[in-house]
């Protein structure tokens, strides 16, 4: 994969993460295998080379990819997996509102948001990974607009854009029982209060929702018995 257009894995150690909804007053810890993240959010070049398309607001190869919906996501991940000679992760069934998720494939994949958590904090125990005008674009210094990928500080385990710049789509479910169908946004945005970027911080939306502040970054699981 090329550095062009952003498309590096960084290893994620295996460990242990504490989530929490502020709405449910709920806390729960998870534990998570190692895997790989995506140095960066996808960019839109990386979404044209694959997919042909450029569905974002903003233009610029580097620019993350935007105006892009949790299904475009997973099939992105799905069409990657092709391209690359990998087993996709998922079963698509768009007309009864599901995709399925097979565990042991080795392709790519939307991270859980524990993952997602896991890989933003980086051995972190506060809100942030480091002074937030450091290591993110938000309302406060984003000009109000999307930055290209990579232009503030990674934490500590080198994965830039954790925070900031655009909401990162993850595969799981917000609340089936009180949201139906809404997927778990993670990360905050350009357009986000300092509050909103925050390492803990969860929203949803519905699967099919696309804006110009919500993108994503891709995954891929550690083969068991090999490891990275």
């Amino acid at each position: 994969m090329g550095e062009s257009v952003g498309n590096e894995m960084v290893a994620v150690p295996a460990g242990r993460v504490t989530l929490s909804d502020r709405r449910t007053q709920r806390s729960w810890a998870v534990e998570v295998g190692s895997f790989r993240m995506s140095a960066f959010p996808v960019t839109q070049a990386w979404y044209a080379e694959v997919t042909g398309r450029r569905p974002s607001t903003a233009r610029g190869d580097r620019l993350p990819v935007e105006g892009v919906s949790w299904w475009d996501a997973i099939r992105f991940c799905n069409a990657l997996s092709v391209r690359e000679g990998l087993t996709p992760a998922y079963e698509v069934r768009p007309g009864d509102g599901e995709a399925g998720w097979d565990t042991i494939a080795d392709g790519y994949r939307l991270p859980t948001e524990a993952e997602w958590e896991h890989a933003c904090r980086a051995g972190s125990t506060g809100p942030r990974y480091g002074p937030l005008d450091e290591i993110a674009w938000y309302r406060d210094n984003s000009a109000e607009t999307v930055h290209p990928v990579g232009g503030r500080q990674p934490n500590a385990w080198g994965l830039y854009d954790m925070l900031g710049n655009t909401w990162d789509w993850c595969w799981d479910l917000y609340d089936a029982e009180v949201y139906g169908t809404y997927r778990v946004l993670r990360g905050g945005g350009w357009s986000d209060e300092h509050w909103s970027c925050r390492a803990s911080v969860r929203r949803r939306s519905h699967p099919t929702f696309r804006i110009d502040d919500v993108g994503f970054r891709v995954a891929r699981s550690a083969p068991a018995a090999t490891g990275m």
